[in-house]
């Protein structure tokens, strides 16, 4: 099949894209990597021994240093809908968040003990109509807040991409009232194009 002009200029700029020369280079599996190298940068979120859950984690990039970061003697366990080739040392469960099959699964992986670290940089397949767009992405925000809210120990984080449009202040205030400090981050390996950002949030308040 013929790629249309706009398919083009998009692979043109994607192989051309620093973060994704460099992610080749280091040998992680997507440029959404430095998001949260940056993240962790600024915020020290992930230390030695951690049990983390990443939501909406394929291709893996940030299991893969999720992984790196919490050593042997932490875990980090992965959920998304697409597939995803193995990652050492981190379990994978393939699922739709929204359905409680994934889910249960995923608390039997970690024996109803508690996490102390969230991360989720889901996105809903895109229409390019924000009135569509807008309310599926927040409806997996929610989610990924309720499931942090379930399974964090008393202090724990949450990290979660958002998209700034209708019902962002709402879940920024949900957030707040669930966590002692939220802060928002703008990596600069974030597309400056894009209206994503990413909450990051820490002192879980049981």
């Amino acid at each position: 099949m013929k790629r249309s002009k706009s398919s083009r200029q998009w692979l043109d700029r994607h192989f051309k894209d620093e973060y994704v020369k460099r992610a080749q280079r280091e040998g992680y599996r997507s440029r959404a990597v430095f998001k949260l190298m940056e993240i962790q940068e600024k915020d020290r979120l992930i230390k030695p021994g951690m049990r983390v859950v990443d939501l909406g984690a394929a291709p893996g990039g940030w299991s893969q240093y999720a992984r790196q970061l919490v050593g042997d003697k932490g875990m980090v366990v992965a959920l998304d809908i697409l597939e995803m080739d193995p990652i050492a040392g981190v379990p994978f469960i393939q699922g739709d968040f929204r359905d409680q099959e994934p889910l249960d699964e995923l608390r039997g992986i970690l024996q109803e003990k508690p996490v102390d670290l969230v991360i989720s940089d889901i996105a809903p397949n895109v229409t390019g109509m924000a009135t569509v767009d807008q309310p599926r992405s927040m409806y997996l925000c929610e989610l990924a807040l309720d499931f942090a809210k379930e399974v964090l120990c008393p202090g724990g984080g949450f990290v979660v991409k958002v998209f700034q449009g209708e019902g962002f202040e709402q879940y920024i205030r949900d957030m707040r009232e669930a966590f002692g400090r939220v802060v928002s981050r703008k990596p600069k390996s974030s597309r400056s194009k894009s209206r994503e950002i990413y909450l990051v949030a820490t002192g879980f308040k049981l």
